[in-house]
């Protein structure tokens, strides 16, 4: 039996959400379910927000006019939760993604966790620990527009090589000069705080069996529940299974389509 894709709300913060990256959430937000609903909130006759206009028509996100009725109060994050708890009411949806950086709505998402519904948030790495922890699971921004980056730098290059391969065998002294060139350096395992590495050999230890292995999504699944805002992309890597073997710090093995992991034992 085919498992159904989680329907969820996508409910955007305009007046603390970066416009330019919100087509690299909803690409995100397509790895955990159906967007069925997309709404953004802010006072649109705010200039400041009109480079807002030119992507909710691409992206079919819906625009939510919001005045700011009193000095000093944001009637943005009024509306947005106003419009929360009536979906959520609705019980249409499994599940709801805020993009904001802004620690008000960390009774939004623990009210829609506590009615077993499923909250990811969305925001830059200075977004308040409480609302992080609130969430889910937590993806910073700033993670999706470096590997952005990172993808358009790779095409470039391998535009750039294939632009430079020549049709004519090296000469001789080009082969000498490639030869006496010093083999590059092994890449360095990422830098992890000691917190985390702590989690993760709990994690393991925690969800083992008898011979010490322990499942890799179940090892994931423990530490995102314990740190919503773990993420391996904090840590230069694309994916756990990644961010695993350039630790070098556990045994891996492959069964089925199942990764595996256990500690090393330290060598006597």
């Amino acid at each position: 039996m085919d498992v159904q894709p989680k329907k969820l709300a996508v409910l955007i913060d305009a007046d603390n959400s970066s416009v330019s990256s919100i087509a690299l959430i909803l690409e995100e937000v397509a790895k955990y379910g159906i967007a069925s609903v997309k709404r953004v909130y802010g006072d649109w006759s705010n200039e400041t927000l009109k480079n807002w206009r030119d992507i909710l028509l691409p992206n079919a996100i819906t625009p939510v006019q919001q005045f700011a009725y009193t000095v000093g109060k944001d009637a943005t994050d009024m509306g947005m939760i106003i419009d929360a708890m009536d979906l959520l009411y609705s019980g249409a949806l499994d599940g709801f993604c805020i993009i904001s950086s802004d620690s008000d709505f960390t009774p939004l998402a623990s009210r829609i966790r506590e009615s077993g519904l499923v909250v990811y948030g969305f925001g830059r790495k200075k977004t308040p620990e409480a609302f992080r922890k609130a969430c889910d699971k937590f993806i910073y921004v700033e993670n999706l527009t470096e590997e952005e980056k990172s993808l358009i730098d790779i095409k470039l290059l391998d535009v750039t090589t294939e632009e430079k391969i020549e049709d004519k065998e090296p000469s001789k002294k080009t082969q000498n000069e490639s030869a006496s060139k010093k083999t590059p350096e092994k890449e360095q395992p990422p830098t992890v705080d000691r917190a985390t590495l702590n989690l993760i050999y709990k994690a393991v230890k925690d969800n083992s069996d008898e011979s010490g292995w322990a499942n890799l999504s179940t090892v994931g699944q423990y530490i995102s529940m314990v740190k919503p805002d773990f993420d391996a992309r904090n840590y230069g890597r694309a994916k756990l299974s990644g961010l695993i073997k350039m630790l070098e710090l556990f045994d891996t093995k492959i069964e089925g389509s199942q990764m595996y992991l256990k500690k090393q034992k330290k060598m006597s």
